[in-house]
């Protein structure tokens, strides 16, 4: 790009995309350096970046909840550009996004070639995974999608716990969490582009901050039973309502009439869970419920849900929530106020 015309940052959408993500982000990065001086000087400003939407076809079309997108442009119109980030593209969290946007696809990876910064938002991190450009590389997305990276994309490293990964950021790479982490993007690419300084701007004008605890606060188990084999849903079942009594590897595997080792290989293969982390994540699950919804000491809650010494339950769940039982309940006890 020339030094005399804002940087280009390319919003790249789809029909799968969320119109709180597409819109809000344009919104935001639009007005860096016309809101503020007009707002809070009454001067008019100037702007700092060029946004553009585009699509494969670059032909109008209806996003999630049936809202009208007019792209300014199809991927064919765009040979280059500082940034480019991939909007949420929703699917399901049991299947991956196979055979579709090869357009798309293949122009992100000439687009990383070229030199742009590529990124991507929540469920757009499936998309560069079809492209290949997360093979071996940390990367952040839903943490809903944890288990389908798992299996479907064991080369990148996923990182449930982060919002803004920033690991491959030297190599033009850069994912984020989920729908809302797009405004840690946006902040993050504003001061890099802009400076930190028009990046605090924004944060002042639209009272943007950082999700600075990560996405394992919000995180929730993915406790879908997998039918296929009937032995370990069984035990999925049974453990669901027993999940606090002493042993309870142990007693499934007797249960399931396997021998450890094939019960572990099976219970891993059905679940995506070591059957000791499955019957961890389960207690923490309820231990959450309770922390959000009673009043309960922590040494009661502890013991609730198979835990006698409250320091090993305390040390467990800053590791699975990322956030303290006493913090966590502040967090999520009150955060609607009715």
């Amino acid at each position: 790009m020339s030094e005399n015309t804002p940087p280009l940052i390319v919003l790249l959408v789809a029909p799968e995309t969320s119109p709180s993500v597409l819109y809000g982000m344009y919104d935001v990065l639009y007005s860096v350096g016309v809101v503020y001086p007009d707002m809070t000087l009454g001067e008019p400003g100037q702007e700092s970046l060029d946004v553009r939407i585009v699509s494969h076809d670059g032909k109008p079309f209806r996003c999630l909840g049936n809202i009208v997108v007019e792209p300014s442009a199809s991927i064919t119109d765009i040979n280059e550009a500082d940034v480019v980030i991939v909007c949420d593209m929703y699917t399901s969290v049991d299947q991956p996004p196979r055979g579709k946007y090869l357009p798309e696809i293949a122009w992100l990876q000439n687009m990383h070639k070229k030199g742009s910064i590529i990124c991507s938002i929540c469920s757009g991190s499936l998309v560069l995974a079809e492209a290949g450009l997360l093979d071996g590389r940390r990367a952040a997305s839903h943490w809903a999608y944890d288990d389908l990276f798992r299996r479907h994309y064991p080369a990148v490293k996923m990182q449930k716990e982060s919002v803004l990964c920033l690991s491959d950021a030297a190599d033009g790479i850069i994912t984020v969490g989920s729908a809302t982490a797009w405004q840690d993007l946006t902040l993050y690419l504003i001061a890099l582009l802009c400076g930190q300084q028009q990046a605090r701007y924004t944060a002042k004008i639209f009272l943007l901050s950082g999700h600075e605890d990560g996405q394992l606060p919000f995180a929730v188990m993915n406790r879908r039973v997998d039918t296929s084999d009937n032995l370990i849903a069984d035990c999925q079942n049974w453990i669901a309502e027993n999940y606090a009594i002493s042993n309870p590897v142990q007693l499934m595997i007797e249960r399931s009439h396997l021998n450890g080792r094939t019960f572990a290989r099976r219970f891993r293969q059905a679940t995506g869970y070591q059957s000791l982390d499955y019957v961890q994540t389960l207690r923490m699950e309820e231990a959450k419920q309770i922390l959000e919804t009673e009043d309960r000491s922590i040494e009661e809650i502890s013991e609730s849900v198979g835990y006698e010494d409250a320091a090993s339950f305390r040390r467990l769940f800053k590791r699975k929530a990322g956030l303290t039982p006493a913090a966590y309940r502040r967090k999520f006890a009150n955060l609607v106020l009715v």
